[in-house]
C-alpha cells in the first residue's frame, strides 16, 4: 500500500499524507434498559437482581456472555464427597445435601449462565433421584456437574458423556446391557437406545430446519426411526458396566465408580452388524468403542438435532412458542457456528439469547413463557438475599413443594412435555405452555402457600427462625413501610424492574390501606407477597 501511495505522490518522496485514514470505530451497541436487563437475566440466570442488571447494563450483553462462558463450573460432587468422608450415613440421606449444594450454586454461583443451561439440559437428558438412583447421590451430583462442564462445549461430546455416565447407565438400564444369548433368552435392553433418539436428540418424526413437521403423500408425519433401528442401537450399547471391576458380572456400584465413565467389557459386546438411522449399517467385527463412536456420530449428523434441541433450549430459556424463523436461525447455528463446526453449544446459546425474538421491542401475546415454579423461588431469594443462618437450603423434597426439583423428575419425560397445550385458548390457537402441565389446582395452591411462608414468616424481621430456615432480607423495605407508593416502587423495582401495572399497584394499595402504619412487617410482607404471586411476576417476559 505504501509503494502504491508513493507511486501516486508526485515524486516528493513524502507519502505519509497519502495513507488512508483508519476506518471510524464501530458505533457502541444500543443501551440496555433496566427492563431489558431484567428480561435477559431472567432468561440467562436463576433470577435478575438490581445489582446484576446494573452490571449487565455497564458491560453489555456480548461482554457479559464472554465472561460467563469463561467462568469455570461450580460443582456439586466435591461438596458431597467432603460430607461423605466424615459420615457413615446411607446413600439416600445425602440427596438432601445434593439439593442443598444445587441451591447454593444456583443462587450464588458466579457461573450463572452455565448453571441455568445445565438446568435446561437436565430437563432434556433426564435422570432422576426418584427411582433406581435414590441411593446414588454422588452419581447424580456428578451427572449434573457433567452437564455444567459441557454446557458451552460441543453437543457431540455431551452425547458421549451422557451415554457413558453411570447415572444414565443405571437410570435407563444401559449399564449391564449384554450381547444376545439365545440359549439364555438374553436380548439387549432397548430402553436407552429408544430414549436417546426420542427424547435426547432427534424426536419421533422428521423435522424441517425451522422445526415444522413435513408429511408424506398421505399427510402423515414421517417417523425418524423404526423398531429395527432401536434394536440396532440397543446392540451398540452392549458390554458397558461400572468401571474397575474384575469382570462384567462382578461390576457393582461404589462411591468412586458412580462418577467414572462406564467401562467396556469386550466379551459382552455384540460384534454383529447393526442397523442405524437413514439406512446406515455398522459392519460386523468392530470394537465396542468404535461401534459407540459411529452410532453417536450417526445420530449427531441427523438433520433433526439442530431444530429439536434448539427449540427445547429456546423453550427452557426464552419463550414457549418460538417462531419457525427463530428455530431456524438457532438450528442453522447448530449446524454451522460460522467456522464450519457443528454442535457448538456456546454459539447456539448466543444465537438463542441474542436473537431479536428473545426480547422483542413490541412483544406479541405469545412471547415469553410461564416461569417454572423453582425459578420463581430462586428469583425471589436472589433479589432479597434469601439465606439461612446455617447457610443451608434444606429443601430435599423440593419436587413436593414446587412440583419440580433438581434431578427429581417423575420420569424420563421430565416434569412437563415441551409440547403440552392446556385445554382452552392456548390449545385452540395451536400454541403450547409446557410449564402449565404441573400448574394443577393443588400445585398452584401449594406454591402460593409456600410463597406466603417465605414472605410473611421467613424474613429478617422474625427473630425466631430455625438455623436452616431461609429468610429474605426486608430491612430496606421496613424503612419505607409508612409510604405506600415508595414501598410499592421499591419492591416492584427489585422483582419487576419497576414495570408494575396500574391494576396490580391499585390492588396492593387497597390492601395496604387496611393495615395500620404501625405494622410495618405486615405491610412489607403483603407487598412482596402480592407481587410474587401475581401473573406479572409468574410471566417471564
Amino acid at each position: 500500500m505504501l509503494l502504491l501511495a508513493s507511486g501516486c505522490g508526485g515524486g516528493s518522496g513524502d507519502s505519509a499524507g497519502s495513507v488512508a485514514s483508519p476506518p471510524p470505530p464501530l458505533p457502541p451497541p444500543p443501551a440496555v434498559s433496566q427492563a431489558e436487563a431484567f428480561s435477559f437475566l431472567n432468561q440467562a440466570t436463576f433470577g435478575a437482581t438490581e445489582a446484576k442488571a446494573e452490571h449487565l447494563r455497564d458491560v453489555g450483553l456480548d461482554a457479559w456472555l464472554d465472561a460467563q462462558m469463561d467462568t469455570p463450573a461450580s460443582l456439586q460432587l466435591p461438596h458431597l464427597l467432603e460430607i461423605e468422608s466424615s459420615s457413615q450415613a446411607l446413600g439416600f440421606t445425602f440427596q438432601a445435601d445434593r439439593v442443598d449444594i444445587w441451591f447454593r450454586n444456583s443462587l450464588h454461583g458466579p457461573d450463572q449462565l452455565r448453571q441455568r443451561v445445565a438446568f435446561a439440559l437436565s430437563q432434556i437428558m433426564v435422570v432422576s433421584q426418584l427411582g433406581v438412583l435414590v441411593q446414588g447421590p454422588w452419581a447424580l451430583a456428578d451427572y449434573y456437574d457433567t452437564l455444567a462442564r459441557h454446557a458451552f462445549g460441543n453437543f457431540r461430546e455431551l452425547m458421549e458423556e451422557v451415554t457413558l455416565h453411570p447415572a444414565m447407565g443405571v437410570y435407563l438400564s444401559m449399564r449391564g446391557n449384554r450381547r444376545p444369548d439365545p440359549a439364555l433368552n438374553i436380548r439387549p435392553d432397548e430402553n436407552y437406545a429408544r430414549e436417546l433418539m426420542q427424547l435426547f436428540t432427534i424426536g419421533l418424526v422428521e423435522l424441517d430446519i425451522d422445526g415444522s413437521v413435513p408429511t408424506d403423500a398421505n399427510g402423515q408425519p414421517i417417523p425418524t426411526f423404526d423398531q429395527s433401528v432401536v434394536e440396532g442401537f440397543a446392540h451398540v450399547f452392549t458390554g458397558w458396566n461400572f468401571a474397575g471391576a474384575p469382570s462384567f458380572e462382578q461390576a457393582r456400584p461404589t462411591i468412586s465408580n458412580q462418577t467414572q465413565r462406564m467401562q467396556l467389557y469386550p466379551a459382552f459386546h455384540d460384534t454383529g452388524a447393526k442397523q442405524l438411522l437413514d439406512g446406515v449399517v455398522l459392519p460386523a467385527g468392530q470394537s465396542g468403542e468404535q461401534d459407540l463412536a459411529d452410532a453417536l456420530d450417526n445420530i449427531f449428523m441427523h438433520p433433526n438435532v439442530g431444530p429439536f434441541i434448539g427449540r427445547q433450549l429456546i423453550q427452557r430459556l426464552v419463550t414457549s412458542n418460538p417462531s419457525p424463523a427463530y428455530v431456524q436461525r438457532v438450528a442453522e447455528t447448530f449446524n454451522d457456528n460460522g467456522a464450519g463446526v457443528r454442535g457448538d453449544l456456546s454459539a447456539v446459546l448466543r444465537a438463542i439469547l441474542l436473537d431479536p425474538e428473545a426480547r422483542p421491542a413490541n412483544p406479541s401475546d405469545t412471547a415469553g413463557k410461564l416461569k417454572e415454579p423453582l425459578l420463581r423461588v430462586t428469583q425471589l431469594w436472589r433479589a432479597y438475599e434469601g439465606e439461612s443462618a446455617s447457610g443451608r437450603y434444606q429443601l430435599g423434597q423440593s419436587y413436593v413443594l414446587f412440583g419440580q426439583g433438581p434431578l427429581q423428575a417423575p420420569s424420563v419425560f421430565n416434569f412437563f412435555s415441551p409440547d403440552y397445550a392446556p385445554p382452552g385458548e392456548i390449545g385452540i390457537r395451536g400454541l403450547v405452555a409446557p410449564e402449565m402441565q404441573i400448574a394443577t389446582e393443588f400445585q398452584n395452591t401449594l406454591i402460593t402457600n409456600v410463597l406466603a411462608a417465605y414472605t410473611f414468616v421467613q424474613n429478617s424481621a422474625n427473630p425466631d427462625l430455625r438455623p436452616d430456615q431461609v429468610a429474605i432480607n426486608i430491612d430496606e423495605e421496613l424503612t419505607l413501610a409508612n409510604d405506600i407508593d415508595a414501598l410499592i416502587d421499591r419492591v416492584s423495582a427489585k422483582l419487576l424492574a419497576g414495570e408494575i401495572s396500574p391494576v396490580l399497584r391499585a390492588e396492593i394499595v387497597g390492601m395496604l390501606e387496611l393495615i395500620p402504619v404501625s405494622d410495618a412487617v405486615a405491610r412489607v410482607a403483603e407487598t412482596i407477597y402480592f407481587i410474587v404471586t401475581s401473573p406479572e411476576y409468574a410471566y417471564q417476559r
